[in-house]
């Protein structure tokens, strides 16, 4: 095993696991790299998501958007507005920074929708998680409707363990994790 992927719903608690087990893995001395996926509220209501490197920068993923950006293609989820540019920006050279090297992990919260549209993230990805020398703690949705490529790669790999994320295990599932993660980065 190699990599370790969280799933679960929406809400459920899956960036926050991913931050915490970041912050312990990083105190053993491993590379960390990477980004998660935020939400953006405005007075209590869910306007949008950001990217959040793990350096700290952070860029424009998708925000509620009701009319059509004039002149350009749009990418929709629903009622967001996904802002490609802004995301490939931020996160496609994370993924050439993730140089050769022993005990490293990169981090991809998450492989969605969202993240989707991107051939070049899709591609990078792929390369990431064949790379010999990088492990990758990553998340993806719940399967629902039409199934992702990417997803369903991500799951039928060999070398990858998948933890189910509810309300009800996540406090418990932290120290199981960075174990898995602890293997995966001997």
């Amino acid at each position: 095993m190699k990599h370790v992927f969280l799933t679960g719903a929406p809400g459920v608690g899956k960036t926050t696991l991913v931050k915490k087990v970041c912050e312990s893995v990083l105190s053993t001395g491993v590379s960390v790299n990477g980004f998660y996926t935020e939400e953006v509220r405005e007075r209590g209501r869910r306007v949008g998501f950001d990217v959040v490197t793990l350096t700290g920068d952070r860029g424009r993923l998708s925000r509620v958007s009701s009319e059509s950006a004039a002149g350009r293609r749009e990418y929709r989820v629903g009622q967001y507005a996904v802002d490609l540019q802004s995301f490939e920006s931020l996160v496609l050279p994370l993924f050439k920074e993730r140089q050769e090297g022993s005990r490293r992990l990169f981090v991809i919260d998450e492989i969605g929708k969202m993240e989707l549209f991107s051939q070049t993230f899709i591609r990078a990805v792929r390369e990431t998680l064949d790379a010999s020398s990088c492990s990758v703690l990553g998340t993806i949705p719940v399967p629902k409707g039409k199934p992702l490529a990417l997803v369903e790669e991500v799951r039928s790999r060999q070398d990858v363990k998948i933890f189910m994320v509810t309300k009800e295990n996540r406090d418990g599932l932290f120290d199981e994790i960075v174990l898995a993660l602890q293997e995966c980065l001997k």
